[in-house]
């Protein structure tokens, strides 16, 4: 039979509300993290008017200077610059993944990271016909060197001609030297 007292839950709640101890062990708690942040903000304090601001102590922070690999790496990461970094580093290495044949006659320009498409010129028709054909095994070997979906495309620019002359000679309509590249 019920007596009335406060320790039993009543029928239908589960939770039994904190005791006295529980409250006190609460409100001790809050009181420590109270005085302990009060005591940080002092110590700040204490150590501005001292013009020292934070120091470093034996534990390892990040204040603490760093190789400066691991300080370029921290920046590429933080910028988001990792894929522009890994292309520039694909166009250094160009010979190395085209082959010197191929990279004597073909030169990469740019790399548009929005389309992912890396844009390569090349010094005759015949080079750029070449490198269309190998296009689509260039992209897998990039892909695989950079990560999957780095170059989508590779597009390939036609040599330029000669500068246009303009003179009586011309043909109407006729775009002069460049008509020849395509």
């Amino acid at each position: 039979m019920s007596t009335g007292s406060t320790d039993e839950p009543t029928p239908g709640t589960d939770k039994q509300e904190p005791s006295g101890v529980d409250l006190a062990r609460v409100a001790l708690r809050a009181a420590k993290e109270q005085a302990r942040a009060r005591g940080d903000a002092a110590r700040q304090k204490k150590q501005a008017r001292r013009g020292g601001g934070l120091r470093s102590g034996a534990r390892a922070d990040g204040r603490d200077p760093m190789a400066l690999g691991a300080a370029i790496n921290r920046l590429l990461t933080e910028r988001g610059w990792e894929t522009p970094a890994a292309v520039g580093g694909v166009m250094g290495r160009w010979p190395q993944i085209v082959g010197e044949d191929l990279a004597k006659h073909c030169v990469p320009q740019r790399y548009d990271e929005d389309e992912r498409v890396l844009t390569v010129s090349c010094d005759s028709t015949a080079w750029a016909t070449q490198l269309r054909h190998l296009a689509p095994a260039l992209v897998a070997r990039l892909n695989d060197d950079l990560g999957h979906g780095t170059v989508r495309m590779i597009k390939v620019l036609n040599p330029g001609g000669p500068a246009r002359r303009y003179g009586p000679l011309r043909a109407p309509g006729s775009t002069g030297p460049g008509d020849t590249y395509g």
